[in-house]
């Protein structure tokens, strides 16, 4: 497990999102490793949030973060251009609605110059992904349902995470859903390295503090 690295990268949705540029660099300079940018589209979730114009935007003004979009969208085979062009480094998308089409996509986002992420929602047995993993850069398991903020964490989405952490040693394993400092050792003894956290940073008096905490944590589990 030496090869992986803990990052934390926090989910911009719980910002002001009409202050979306000085935010997210307030989130860099506080130790963010990378910024997570949820895109839904009313239809594979309820919720609708943004799409390439902000993140665009957003690129325009901070020039060399890394950038991960979370595609909760039905058609994400829709997206991988403009996404591409908005400046984005890693694409990850949910394979519930597009099964068939995996393979494609997968290549798709890759041709167009972005890391590919595969992401699973709680009810989505792990083994669904087994097969896409050597296509793809990290693993995003669900610990709340996508689509909304604020939601309390589903421990019992570590199992997943423990699966492919024992499988995929080396692989990217990234946790989203009400992950905070009281949750984060859960995640962390699982083998997730990478780990979103909204609510928990966006709305912590110590930006910085609540950051090195999640990451020391992984950093610990990470080592042992």
């Amino acid at each position: 497990m030496s090869s992986l690295s803990a990052k934390i990268g926090p989910s911009i949705l719980n910002a002001d999102l009409s202050q979306l540029h000085e935010e997210s660099q307030r989130l860099l300079d506080n130790g963010a490793d990378y910024l997570h940018l949820d895109v839904m589209d009313g239809t594979f979730v309820p919720n609708l949030t943004f799409g390439h114009p902000v993140v665009k935007c957003l690129r325009n003004k901070i020039k060399d973060a890394f950038f991960e979009t979370h595609m909760m969208v039905q058609a994400p085979q829709q997206w991988i251009e403009p996404m591409a062009d908005a400046g984005v480094n890693q694409y990850t998308f949910h394979i519930e609605p597009v099964m068939d089409s995996v393979v494609d996509i997968c290549r798709k986002v890759q041709e167009a110059g972005m890391k590919v992420g595969l992401a699973i929602k709680p009810g989505t047995p792990v083994e669904t992904v087994k097969e896409f993993i050597p296509l793809a850069d990290m693993i995003l398991i669900m610990t709340v349902e996508p689509g909304f903020g604020g939601q309390k964490f589903m421990n019992d989405m570590m199992p997943k995470v423990q699966w492919l952490r024992e499988n995929y040693p080396n692989l990217d394993i990234e946790v989203d859903g009400g992950v905070g400092p009281g949750t984060i050792d859960a995640c962390a003894k699982a083998g997730a390295n990478m780990i979103v956290a909204g609510t928990a940073i966006i709305r912590a008096d110590d930006q910085a503090a609540v950051i090195r905490q999640l990451k020391h944590s992984v950093e610990c589990a990470i080592k042992h």
